[in-house]
């Protein structure tokens, strides 16, 4: 499981160890950005209780972005061979208790992407505001319409892939970062053929650390979108 940090000091030890502690075996990479809270410090004090399940890439330099840090971790990955490779953020928004739930049925091959849903079947988000609920529903709409992606949560980040969508996709030719990223990948999925599956979960609001959402990355999600329609329509995706 690939999870990406830009001070997460506040959370990331309580992900680290229940992740460890899942009855299912999960190996977790952490991708940090710098991060001048002392992340990846943390990070190291759980790697020498878990040495065989928990690793860290460190990128010196600042923050360089969701997209770019998830496509170093898939790239790890697939270098060691990993059958199922997840995403999840770093924040306890996502529960690590739903991670069995998503990798059973890529395990299963009933599903080369599974999707950890806040849409699916209703609404299942807590302490978002009205405002950001509307927006993040909003952008579902906006998004399925111009692309016809059949998923509701088009810009979750709780996700399993099994390798070979990975290994299909050209990962040089991802551009994306935040949310932008999510559709990307969930669109360069499903055009290349891969069955798309979405499992409901509950979506919490972090209540340690601050959120990373800014208006750049609304912008680029939103445009994002006609970009990825239009290379789809001349051939170029």
């Amino acid at each position: 499981m690939v999870v990406p940090t830009y001070n997460e000091a506040d959370n990331i030890q309580a992900v680290i160890e229940q992740v460890m502690h899942l009855p299912e075996r999960i190996n977790l990479l952490v991708v940090d950005d710098g991060s001048p809270d002392g992340t990846a410090a943390l990070v190291k004090d759980e790697r020498e209780r878990h040495p065989e399940r928990l690793a860290l890439i460190e990128r010196p330099g600042g923050k360089q972005g969701l997209g770019s840090a998830y496509l170093r971790g898939f790239r790890y990955a697939l270098k060691r061979g990993y059958e199922c490779v997840c995403e999840m953020d770093a924040d306890l928004s996502h529960d690590p208790a739903d991670l069995p739930r998503l990798i059973a049925p890529v395990r299963a091959d009933d599903a080369d992407l599974t999707i950890g849903s806040r849409y699916a079947g209703g609404v299942r988000v807590i302490n978002w505001p009205l405002k950001r609920l509307v927006l993040s529903y909003g952008a579902g709409v906006y998004t399925r319409a111009i692309t016809r992606l059949p998923v509701k949560d088009v810009t979750a980040g709780f996700k399993c892939f099994h390798r070979r969508v990975l290994s299909a996709i050209d990962l040089g030719r991802i551009g994306s970062d935040g949310y932008s990223f999510q559709i990307e990948m969930k669109y360069r999925t499903w055009r290349a053929g891969f069955r798309l599956a979405e499992v409901p979960i509950i979506f919490t609001e972090r209540t340690e650390g601050q959120s990373k959402m800014s208006r750049a990355i609304m912008r680029e999600a939103a445009l994002k979108v006609w970009e990825l329609r239009l290379r789809d329509v001349l051939g170029r995706l």
